[in-house]
């Protein structure tokens, strides 16, 4: 497909203008990172890639070092105990999000596509795998992002994602970006630990 050439050099492009632009913010949000807990500055998960290969996406910690690993913020029964006073803001903000611009640039991910999965959820993998959604580059954003988010059930999701690769376009692509910028900022569709019963919602890092 055409598209996914132009899309792989947009995401190239844009991201590491997006790392250059946003470099004083990853040196602030680093200082109180490390001024406000012990830990590394990054928390590295391992995730589902495209084509079934995996890759370990980055994000800003914003959880305590001795958080339950693999395991999503909702099904831990105190996680407000292990987030951290500058990872509330950050998972609020979705700044926690900001080094995946190194996973776009490496070629792991892309700016928009499905988010990538948990290597154990295999549920949402399997239901995937039926709209060809796991044979596209993993999405920093995406299109059930900016239509639930953490609140979706994973066969919603799921089929979400397969719109997204049917529909894949630059048009929808800007659809998606923008949607997200609006989702954060109202801070819609994210579910921390324990406040709901919907199935496969899951703000991972954690």
């Amino acid at each position: 497909m055409a598209y996914l050439k132009l899309k792989r050099i947009m995401d190239f492009s844009l991201a590491l203008i997006g790392l250059i632009v946003l470099s004083p913010i990853f040196l602030a949000l680093i200082l109180a990172i490390k001024v406000d807990s012990k830990g590394p500055v990054l928390f590295k998960q391992k995730r589902f890639g495209i084509n079934k290969n995996y890759f370990y996406i980055l994000k800003f910690r914003t959880m305590r070092v001795d958080t339950p690993k693999d395991t999503p913020t909702h099904l831990l029964s105190n996680s407000e105990a292990y987030i951290t006073r500058i990872g509330g803001f950050l998972r609020k903000t979705s700044l926690d999000e900001i080094p995946q611009i190194i996973n776009i640039i490496a070629g792991q991910m892309s700016i928009v596509g499905p988010r990538p999965a948990l290597w154990n959820q295999y549920d949402l993998i399997a239901e995937r795998e039926r709209y060809n959604a796991n044979d596209i580059m993993p999405g920093l954003t995406g299109w059930a992002q900016i239509n639930g988010r953490d609140e979706l059930p994973i066969e919603v999701k799921a089929k979400l994602d397969g719109e997204y690769v049917e529909k894949m376009s630059l048009s929808m692509d800007i659809k998606c970006f923008m949607g997200t910028v609006v989702s954060v900022l109202k801070s819609d569709g994210v579910v921390e630990g324990g406040t709901s019963s919907v199935a496969g919602k899951s703000r991972l890092e954690s």
